[in-house]
């Protein structure tokens, strides 16, 4: 330590005295404060100038430097300034003849640890390098828990990051075994599920600026029957038309799918579409009867693809129609079963290019498809019936996907 414990003639010094560095231009005062120094044990080399002194900081290990201010022509701040840059960490004194507390005060702006006022007394001398030492002591401390504390946070965002892909990757594991207990369940639609995600990530890719919905686009695509896992095998896997009842019955498939998912954190957005993949552009969809925009629009999208994909494929009530046929189908719809501007998207696609699409979908990774480390999502909302939904002729509604 720079404080000493001194006797009468200030001469305790301890076995591993304290070096200091000692810079002015006048070599009295060179001399009288190394004197000083030596008498309270504390060892000193001396500069005349701060070329000498940054120097000698170059060839030795110093514990700290007091400097005067004025040196001729040259300064103790321009010293000042070398020290901070090649050795932060060392304590640095400034000492004035000046009596006047802002030239302290200017000093210590500049970064020096204190500053003393000539002619020098010892026990100011000491105490005024004792506090520039822990001032610079608790420095060191500061930037060293900053660096532990920098340090300790890259680990634990790494260990985060981890973790989160491993539960990204959890999560998609289930996506892709909820799929297939659909399609298990629902054996005339094997493979329906897949192919209308494929379907739906390519109407939106047309449509554009929607890369941050494609997460939540294609989670609800792949999940959107999920609720027919409630629904009897009498009435999923019949053959011939629905009796007013069992299509009630059928039609619940969208809330039941919406309460299934709706509390999972990972697929709150994409439950939205669950409950909405059923809704028609002029209102005569269920359960809500939305109408135009107000239905949400990964829903909108997913609704073409749907009714594509019901239409391309053979049910146990009917054969699959042929692609144009399917595309005919769709372009009439526009404005009354569907979005126009989402028709345009889909018809822009040529008929090659759902072909191929609908072909390697079997190949296709789910878990590909639908994760990511897009942060972003927007929250979807919940979707809301009005308070009386109107009355749908059931004639009107299209398909039974």
């Amino acid at each position: 330590m720079l404080m000493r414990a001194r006797s009468a003639n200030h001469g305790s010094p301890d076995s591993a005295p304290a070096h200091v560095l000692i810079v002015d231009d006048e070599p009295a005062v060179r001399k009288v404060l190394a004197t000083l120094l030596s008498q309270a044990g504390i060892s000193s080399s001396v500069a005349a100038n701060p070329q000498e002194a940054l120097a000698l900081l170059e060839k030795t290990a110093f514990e700290a430097v007091i400097s005067d201010l004025r040196m001729g022509p040259d300064s103790g701040f321009e010293l000042l300034q070398e020290v901070r840059k090649r050795f932060p960490n060392l304590p640095f004194v400034m000492a004035t003849g000046v009596d006047d507390v802002r030239v302290g005060v200017q000093a210590m702006k500049a970064g020096a640890d204190d500053y003393l006022l000539k002619p020098f007394d010892i026990d100011v001398v000491l105490a005024s390098l004792q506090r520039a030492r822990e001032r610079k002591q608790l420095e060191s401390e500061l930037e060293n828990y900053r660096l532990h504390l920098e340090q300790m946070v890259s680990l634990r965002t790494r260990e985060l990051q981890a973790a989160l892909a491993e539960l990204e990757h959890s999560h998609s594991a289930t996506l892709e075994a909820l799929g297939s207990a659909i399609d298990l369940r629902d054996g005339p639609t094997a493979g329906h599920s897949k192919r209308v995600l494929l379907y739906s990530l390519k109407i939106a890719q047309e449509v554009g600026g929607l890369e941050d919905q494609l997460r939540t686009l294609g989670m609800g695509a792949w999940l959107h029957d999920i609720g027919k896992l409630a629904i009897p095998d009498s009435i999923l896997l019949k053959p011939g038309a629905l009796t007013r009842a069992e299509r009630q019955k059928m039609e619940r498939h969208v809330e039941i799918g919406y309460d299934l998912v709706k509390s999972i954190p990972f697929l709150t957005d994409a439950a939205e579409i669950i409950l909405a993949h059923h809704e028609r552009y002029n209102g005569s969809g269920y359960p809500c009867g939305l109408r135009g925009e107000g239905i949400p629009l990964e829903a909108r999208i997913f609704a073409i693809a749907d009714s594509f994909d019901a239409m391309t494929s053979d049910r146990p009530y009917r054969s699959a129609f042929p692609m144009k046929t399917a595309r005919s189908i769709i372009d009439v719809g526009r404005g009354e079963l569907f979005d126009p501007q989402i028709v345009d998207a889909f018809l822009a696609v040529g008929e090659d290019t759902w072909t191929m699409i609908g072909e390697d979908s079997q190949r296709a990774s789910v878990q590909k498809l639908v994760s990511g480390n897009d942060s972003r999502l927007p929250p979807a909302g919940i979707v809301t019936c009005p308070a009386h939904p109107p009355n749908t002729p059931l004639s009107s509604r299209q398909g039974r996907a």
